[in-house]
């Protein structure tokens, strides 16, 4: 509120008063006295109560959208004496695995000791996702040892991706992930949630270690699969060998994969061992838990929490688009510090969020009429859905696309979930041709009338690239063009047998028999005009 508006209509008038006596006349021609309505309109304005701003969401408003999602309901309390401890020597504390000591040991851990700068951004990283994964781990009384299966896994890359495309912090394979109810669509692939991965990992874990009761031959099938376990221990059992883990005959990479923990156990144990430093952890949350109950966008969101979009993406990988949807995402992850003024920008903004929103095909269509119909440009639509050339959508596809003004409707939920994007060529349909062979067709010779690789008809009639027909033998053919015009005399049919081909005949045969007596070739003429020459079918 000014000066002015504290002022009381008496002192108000005292002060117009004086100033009209104080001021000096320059030219009353220039300068007129304000007329009584201008007057009253001046007084008016300053006695006119200030305009209302939407005061600031209350703590309580806040407080309401941030959770910390291990300890729901509970105040977070950094200042508290165990929030300062170093989550390292909780780590320690809970050390229960048996320990290995082999060469496969040594090698890791030489491997590692040579490497500090990765050690130290790999450490950096997973501190940021460390205690939570610890909170996990302890209250399903699990060994410590298994919030550090990521180091092992992906380095806390939380986006990585192996070459078996396996995802994650902790490398699901699509399979599993569905398994263990990890979402994936076109919008979000839960494989990669901090939250949901953590999770499902651990819930995979607990289920091996029930199946071999040993937490080495878990960790083995977890790598390997449980099938190809069970399998070297019976094979074990069979020949009267120990089932331990070392006693297994399984692949190098398996072999090597908890020894590789193992070196990573010890490091942690004592890292002055191995002239490493690990970063310090706090053992607090890194990051908090905050509701998200509009679809929003990921840029706008990271704007919202005041850091940039790839620090919002690291605590957020799961996000396959541009958009969060609020139906399939019901919170987002932020750093502490961050968290709440997220929450605050999110309780005081009252425009739209979304820029972008959820459109299923109704009809097969080409990405350029898909773009027409929303408003929006092919480069742009095929970009953000990551449609290659030459493929049309299929009817029932979901398609991500610019949200109209007239578009109020975040996504629905069954939407959100089920989303898919099927793809077709953009190809003429293949009819399926049986022919005879002539004397002289081969593969290449087929191929080349038909203007098809000599390698598909090959594939499609189960011969070699360089095979030859034999005479009267059946040929398949799977094309959209006609066929070339041969030298032999027996091509003067071919003419005919293509318009009894445009007219899509039933089923029949065509001869192409090269250099045959008139009369054949007559007869085969006359075959060809009563549209028996094709045998004509839909591509499988």
């Amino acid at each position: 509120m000014t000066l002015i508006h504290r002022l009381t209509p008496l002192a108000l008038a005292t002060l117009l008063a004086a100033c009209a006596a104080t001021t000096a006349p320059v030219n009353e021609a220039a300068n007129p006295a304000p007329t009584p309505e201008q007057t009253a309109a001046v007084v008016q304005a300053a006695l006119a109560p200030p305009p209302v701003v939407a005061p600031p969401p209350t703590r309580d408003v806040v407080a309401g959208l941030l959770e910390d999602n291990l300890r729901p309901g509970e105040k977070i309390d950094l200042d508290a004496p165990d929030a300062s401890a170093d989550l390292w020597v909780r780590v320690r504390g809970g050390f229960q695995l048996p320990d290995l000591d082999d060469d496969w040991v040594r090698k890791a851990e030489a491997w590692y000791s040579a490497r500090p700068d990765y050690v130290e951004r790999m450490t950096t990283r997973g501190s940021r996702y460390l205690f939570h994964i610890l909170e996990e781990v302890e209250k399903r009384g699990m060994p410590s040892e298994l919030a550090l299966l990521p180091f092992i896994e992906s380095a806390f890359v939380t986006h990585a991706v192996s070459t078996a495309k396996a995802t994650g912090m902790w490398q699901f394979m699509p399979a599993t992930g569905r398994d263990f109810d990890l979402k994936q669509n076109i919008f979000r692939d839960d494989r990669r949630d901090v939250l949901a991965s953590t999770r499902a990992a651990l819930d995979y874990l607990g289920r091996l270690y029930k199946m071999f009761g040993d937490w080495h031959l878990a960790l083995a099938a977890y790598n390997w699969g449980p099938g190809n376990v069970q399998k070297a221990v019976a094979r074990n059992q069979r020949l009267g060998l120990p089932t331990d883990y070392a006693s297994l005959k399984i692949p190098d990479e398996t072999r090597y994969y908890v020894p590789k923990l193992q070196a990573v156990k010890n490091i942690v144990f004592a890292p002055d061992r191995y002239a490493l430093t690990l970063p310090p952890v706090a053992n607090h949350p890194y990051f908090l838990s905050v509701k998200i109950e509009r679809d929003i966008d990921v840029s706008l969101a990271a704007q919202f929490a005041g850091i940039s979009l790839e620090t919002f993406q690291q605590f957020n990988p799961q996000m396959n688009k541009p958009v969060i949807l609020a139906a399939a995402t019901q919170q987002v992850l932020l750093p502490y510090d961050q968290a709440s003024a997220f929450a605050e920008s999110l309780a005081r903004h009252t425009g739209p969020m979304a820029s972008w929103t959820a459109w299923v095909v109704p009809k097969t269509m080409s990405p350029g009429e898909a773009a027409k119909r929303n408003g929006t440009s092919e480069v742009l639509l095929r970009e953000i859905n990551k449609i290659p050339p030459k493929m049309l959508v299929k009817a029932g596809s979901t398609l991500l696309v610019p949200r109209g003004e007239h578009v109020h409707a975040d996504v629905s939920e069954r939407l959100a979930d089920t989303a898919a994007l099927n793809l077709a060529p953009d190809a003429p349909p293949l009819r399926r041709l049986t022919l005879k062979a002539g004397k002289a067709d081969t593969v290449a010779a087929v191929a080349a009338r038909y203007k098809v690789k000599a390698e598909q008809v090959a594939q499609w009639n189960k011969v070699g690239n360089g095979a030859r027909f034999k005479p009267g033998q059946s040929i398949v053919v799977y094309t959209a063009n006609t066929p070339a015009k041969r030298s032999e005399p027996a091509i003067k049919t071919r003419p005919v047998a293509k318009a009894s081909m445009a007219k899509a005949a039933p089923a029949k045969v065509v001869r192409v028999a090269a250099k045959q007596p008139a009369a054949k070739a007559a007869k085969t003429v006359k075959a060809a005009g009563n549209g028996r020459n094709v045998m004509a079918a839909a591509a499988p």
